[in-house]
């Protein structure tokens, strides 16, 4: 609970700070309609009593305070919700990109790719909105609970009998806590069946999905596990609901019966002339808006507790974010330029909830201004290699060095900034071109003559000269741009991997994968010449990897990888003249094919 309160004092503080005169305003409406309440009860019984003595100045000025006050209720309550909506976006907008913050922020890819971890971040990411509403629903959920308590006061001037109203209001909310538990347990059971059928829903409504849906006719079988996993987490849930509504039942049940008693009480005790008409009057009034007061209470403390999966997932994003911060942290700077290179020492790594080894004991020298090639079938461990040297994963046993230094121990950040690199899973990002190209540096976002440079290296001149708006042209057909082929989203990715001037580590993974031979050998070509030139200024080291064999015959040093073990290296010419050799093999039944 102490963690909650420290939130919402974060959050309440965020409010002031954004909007000062609406949060002070919330808080004067909870007040005023408290008071309002109680002076409309207190007014009633003013009224009934003075009529009943003849006294018609003060009947007719106790109407009208009754008047008064319920005017003021009405209005203030469509107030307080105006507020309510108004403070919910407050303190929400900075809450998703705090929570996105924390995401990215995370060295490594795991959070990204194991359904553990996604489960819990899709509680914090897609619900960050039920966060910033628990400090409202609690704040409306204490003023309910206030009114409550001054109900409560009235009655106890009519009979000290009927403050044991108060346990007979408080059931109800036990009784709720306990559906709503049952309720949060299930949906983060069924979180993973959940995300299975949005994700099966989005395959088949999809652009790029829909041709092979189409073609393959698997449409009903499509909708038919959709409508399956639906129905699977969707029963569970209701069974949780059914249970909760159960419990919510019993409470009301128990309420009730109380309700019914403290009402026969007070009729007993006008009739014997313990009371007056109007302490009979008040105590109706106040007992049948206190069944209101407390379905408030109930109905704002359960909106809070329903935002529990929410809430229990941002702090354990939070607290991952942070121990993963403490756990990689790496303070030594990167290196201004490479002149003893990069090595991988007995290095071995275990993608995680998998027994298969990964990357086998690795150990390789590569010397400064080095054009390194990997090559393998697929599911050797090539692109597993090139992370690791992007500090996405760490080693599970063994350690990379550059310059001699453990590159765990590199600023994560500082090293990134040195690194340019076109990954085999490029993404698309869907902004205007220049800017697609220019956050390969963002440093340079905006500087056309780098963005124009970078076209260039990459082939893509062509590409601009063709879009409507030329480097303006939004891409992406979802945000009503222009759609692009894979090998044209391909020459994007690679035009923003050569924004920087000066990486110390130049990464190609599979760059040339959607374009032609072509376009491939032009490509290559430039790339190769870059190297060239990085490797003179910094004493970079370029890793291409490529199932290519033609692309990387002018490679320095070729590495040759088989089921996550390194087999072989050294330059083509050597690994061409091993009898029997992997490399050569590879090589020559891919040159057979080509020629056929």
């Amino acid at each position: 609970m102490r963690r909650y309160l420290a939130l919402w004092a974060e959050m309440l503080r965020t409010s002031w700070r954004r909007a000062p005169a609406a949060t002070a305003a919330m808080f004067g409406v909870c007040a005023l309609t408290i008071a309002a309440a109680a002076g409309i009860a207190v007014s009633l019984r003013s009224v009934v009593d003075a009529g009943v003595h003849g006294t018609l100045g003060t009947a007719v000025a106790a109407a009208c305070g009754a008047a008064v006050c319920y005017g003021v209720s009405v209005t203030f309550q469509q107030t307080m919700w105006d507020l309510f909506q108004l403070l919910l976006d407050k303190t929400g907008v900075e809450l998703r990109p705090r929570i996105q913050g924390w995401i990215a922020g995370i060295e490594g890819l795991d959070h990204l790719e194991r359904t553990d971890f996604l489960d819990r971040l899709e509680g914090a990411r897609t619900n960050s909105w039920q966060i910033s509403m628990s400090l409202w629903q609690m704040v409306l959920a204490v003023r309910s609970g206030l009114q409550l308590g001054v109900m409560l006061l009235l009655l106890g001037t009519v009979s000290p009998w009927l403050l044991f109203l108060l346990p007979f209001a408080a059931l109800p909310l036990w009784f709720d806590h306990r559906g709503k538990q049952a309720v949060v347990v299930t949906e983060t059971a069924t979180a993973e069946v959940f995300r299975l059928q949005r994700h099966l829903f989005q395959l088949g409504s999809r652009a790029d999905s829909g041709k092979d849906i189409r073609v393959a006719g698997a449409g009903e079988e499509i909708a038919r596990r959709q409508a399956a996993a639906w129905d699977e987490a969707t029963h569970l849930r209701y069974r949780a609901r059914v249970r909760a509504a159960g419990w919510k039942f019993g409470g009301w049940a128990v309420f009730a019966g109380g309700f019914v008693g403290a009402l026969a009480l007070v009729s007993y005790q006008a009739a014997h002339g313990r009371g007056t008409a109007g302490d009979v009057v008040m105590a109706v009034t106040v007992a049948s808006g206190l069944r209101q007061t407390v379905q408030q209470v109930v109905g704002r403390t359960s909106s809070t507790l329903a935002t529990r999966t929410a809430i229990e997932s941002y702090f354990w994003l939070r607290e991952y974010a942070a121990a993963e911060a403490a756990r990689t942290a790496g303070t030594a700077p990167a290196p201004a330029r490479l002149d003893k290179g990069i090595a991988f020492e007995h290095v071995s790594y275990r993608y995680p909830g998998t027994d298969r080894l990964a990357l086998d004991d690795i150990s390789v020298r590569i010397p400064a201004g080095t054009v390194v090639a990997i090559v393998g079938e697929y599911g050797s461990g090539k692109t597993t290699l090139v992370k690791l040297l992007a500090k996405f994963y760490r080693p599970d046993e063994g350690r990379i060095t550059v310059e001699g230094a453990d590159l765990a121990g590199l600023d994560t950040t500082g090293w990134r900034s040195r690194i340019s690199a076109a990954f085999q899973d490029f993404g698309r990002l869907e902004t205007t071109f220049a800017e697609g190209v220019g956050l390969g540096d963002l440093p340079h976002l905006n500087d056309r003559e780098r963005v124009t440079r970078a076209v260039r290296d990459a082939d893509a001149t062509a590409l601009v000269e063709r879009l409507p708006q030329g480097m303006d042209t939004r891409l992406g057909r979802e945000l009503g741009g222009v759609d692009l082929s894979e090998g044209q989203w391909q020459r994007v990715a690679l035009a923003r991997a050569v924004m920087r001037d000066d990486p110390l580590l130049f990464v190609l993974d599979e760059p040339t994968a959607s374009l032609d031979a072509p376009s491939e050998h032009a490509i290559f070509r430039r790339q190769m010449e870059r190297a060239r030139r990085l490797a003179e200024h910094t004493g970079a080291i370029t890793v291409i990897v490529s199932h290519r064999f033609s692309t990387v015959t002018g490679a320095d040093l070729i590495l040759v990888l088989e089921g996550g073990r390194l087999v072989e290296s050294g330059t083509h010419a050597e690994l061409s003249a091993l009898d029997g050799g992997r490399y050569a093999d590879l090589y020559g039944i891919q040159a057979a094919a080509y020629s056929a």
